[in-house]
């Protein structure tokens, strides 16, 4: 096994054959695999397969799971805009924050390969040198830990709101049931909980919050982040 990066190792040579191989179509093939069917869809016997080549020959593009997983990975972060150089750091911010979620709702495995593993593809490493270049060398964010700190919170947030959206998508697909019919049929008991009193936050969710979509949601999330950040700048006592 080649302990050279996938992304710097050369494809073997091309060889005469009905059916051509290359690792963008391999990752092509992959992607929609997880895309229908999610990451258990994805191994090299069903690439191949897609391909209509041995499972033999991808070894020859791409080595291990992990690999393919991990170009996956930066074939998606890819797909994301990146912000203009001298935007508003909150306009950059929200707009890489969005692109994160347009992407996940794409791709809905994508979420599941974020954290843990470095990600150290060209297009990953791209998308943080752009998201820590929105706020470096900004009078609000004086060094590089302030510039990090903040990045990593808007992150954080951003992974676990997509994360956890993605995760009711998969609930409602699973069960068949969308969130308001999940409602309607849990409704008797929740009413027998509430009625004794015990609850009266939960009850005022229940009865007196507007139950805006996801998207609302994220938006809401992300303008309390970013108003937060906002304030540590101005008050960094």
């Amino acid at each position: 096994m080649s302990n050279e990066p996938v992304w710097d190792r050369p494809e073997p040579p091309g060889k005469p054959s009905p059916t051509p191989l290359s690792r963008n179509l391999i990752v092509s093939a992959a992607i929609g695999l997880a895309d229908e069917g999610g990451l258990d869809e994805v191994s090299f016997r069903k690439v191949a397969a897609a391909l209509n080549a041995g499972p033999m020959r991808l070894y020859g593009y791409v080595e291990t799971k992990d690999e393919l997983l991990d170009l996956m990975v930066d074939e998606v972060y890819g797909e994301i805009a990146l912000p203009e150089p001298g935007a508003r750091w909150r306009d950059s911010l929200t707009r890489i924050a969005h692109g994160l979620r347009e992407a996940a709702r794409r791709h809905p495995w994508f979420i599941d390969l974020l954290g843990g593993r470095p990600h150290r593809g060209p297009n990953s490493l791209a998308h943080i040198e752009a998201s820590l270049a929105t706020l470096d060398r900004r009078p609000e964010f004086p060094t590089i830990d302030h510039v990090l700190g903040a990045v990593s919170t808007v992150m954080a947030f951003v992974h676990g709101a997509v994360r956890s959206e993605i995760s009711e998508l998969r609930d409602e697909q699973a069960t068949g049931l969308t969130e308001e019919q999940w409602q309607a049929a849990s409704g008797p008991y929740m009413q027998k909980m509430l009625a004794t009193g015990r609850f009266p936050r939960l009850a005022r969710v229940m009865f007196d919050a507007e139950h805006t979509n996801a998207a609302a949601f994220f938006d809401t999330g992300l303008t309390y982040v970013l108003n937060g950040i906002e304030a540590t700048t101005r008050n960094p006592g």
